[in-house]
């Protein structure tokens, strides 16, 4: 019989965590886990069963009614009052369930559209031309630091309209918060949620084609965003959005470059950069893990029924490669038709912000490959390693040989 205690979320799962996904789909696809911090929870390997608990109303992601669980499982810290950053964790719609859920992104849809997300293109390319301007010469780069985060946190500026006068401070902020330890990074958090406040009062009084000006005047009917919503909605785009796509950025040319075969198919063919990015972010998504769930009565998923009042947790690059949805799953295929993977998540709280993730990533790497025809690691990728974080799947650093320009 399989083991069925909890596993440990350790070093080893975080620099290999495929090698525990597999073992978990063939033995105990369901199966209880105790993460870093020691919350234990519940993890779902397979594709139909994430795709089954992703969609249920029997899973919520209300972190207002997630409060008693937590204080059942772990000893209250103290008191105080609450920070200004949790109370915008706890209004964002990813921490809501419908009907707050659907009224939440019904608004926003209205202003992150993908007219606006198109308008971007000419200037993310112009941010990605500037950033590898600034590279050429030079013997060996950090990817993630150098290019794939600036640009990504340029693409944020320019979408909320930071103005110019405060984009260093913006990048300041950004950096800490992707590269930070975790107390700064924390730091940066709140910081970040400070300043965002600060940048949608501003907005409301000096409206411009911004997201956040289009978030401010977003109405249905007689509703609207309130203060504290809006801050929220601006800070879950900037975190989920972002810092992931910067890390995509990463990990999609980390996996071309150590898979040489699809890396010469696709600059020998580059019209196939559409469906590599699909089979990128299935191969190797920037999501480690779907943020908590917990059962509100029981939910069955195979044999398996978990009780209710339980956290749950979709680790995402499990389900993408299932064996049993997409054949060969280990193997990187540019040309493998990848739709379908859950690297956006699934269901109501399928990400809004996929298509702005999508185009980025895509202009990254063609400009990137397009440049520098020659690009290789700097060090054996053995040397390589992924960064300590259950939420973010990401690299520490990337160091690349850069190579000659194309002539």
């Amino acid at each position: 019989m399989a083991d069925a205690s909890p596993v440990v979320l350790g070093e080893d799962f975080i620099q290999d965590r495929h090698a525990l996904y597999r073992r978990l789909r063939r033995e105990t696809p369901v199966r209880q886990a105790l993460m870093p911090d020691g919350l234990r929870v519940w993890l779902v390997t397979r594709y139909e069963d994430a795709r089954t608990a992703l969609a249920s109303p029997a899973l919520s992601k209300d972190s207002r009614r997630a409060a008693p669980i937590h204080e059942q499982r772990r000893e209250e810290e103290g008191g105080g009052t609450p920070s200004f950053l949790s109370k915008v964790l706890e209004s964002h719609m990813l921490n809501r369930d419908p009907p707050d859920h659907t009224r939440l992104r019904k608004l926003v849809a209205k202003a992150f559209t993908l007219r606006r997300i198109e308008q971007l293109r000419p200037r993310i390319e112009q941010l990605a031309r500037s950033l590898l301007d600034g590279l050429a010469g030079r013997d060996e780069v950090n990817l993630l630091v150098d290019y794939a985060h600036p640009l990504s946190v340029g693409v944020a500026g320019e979408l909320f309209g930071v103005p110019e006068q405060e984009r260093a401070h913006f990048r300041k902020i950004m950096n800490q918060i992707a590269f930070g330890t975790f107390e700064e990074r924390g730091a940066g958090a709140a910081a970040m949620a400070d300043y965002l406040r600060e940048l949608v009062a501003r907005k409301r009084e000096e409206p411009a084609d911004d997201l956040v000006t289009g978030l401010v005047q977003a109405r249905d009917e007689d509703d609207r965003l309130d203060e504290l919503e809006l801050v929220a909605m601006v800070f879950l785009i900037l975190s989920a959005g972002f810092e992931s796509t910067g890390n995509q950025i990463g990990n999609s040319v980390f996996a071309l470059l150590t898979n040489p075969d699809q890396l010469a198919a696709l600059r020998a063919e580059p019209e196939l950069v559409g469906g590599a990015v699909e089979e990128l972010l299935r191969y190797d998504g920037a999501t480690g893990t779907t943020t908590l769930r917990f059962t509100t009565e029981p939910l069955k998923l195979g044999d398996v029924e978990i009780p209710a009042g339980e956290f749950v947790v979709i680790p995402i690059g499990a389900p993408n490669r299932d064996e049993a949805r997409f054949p060969e799953p280990d193997r990187l295929d540019i040309r493998r038709d990848a739709s379908g993977h859950l690297a956006f998540g699934h269901g109501v709280h399928h990400c809004l912000g996929a298509p702005l993730a999508r185009l980025e990533t895509r202009i990254a790497l063609e400009s990137l490959l397009a440049r520098f025809p020659e690009l290789s690691l700097a060090v054996p990728a053995a040397e390589i390693r992924y960064r300590d974080d259950i939420l973010f799947r990401s690299l520490e650093r990337l160091p690349l040989k850069l190579g000659p320009e194309r002539g």
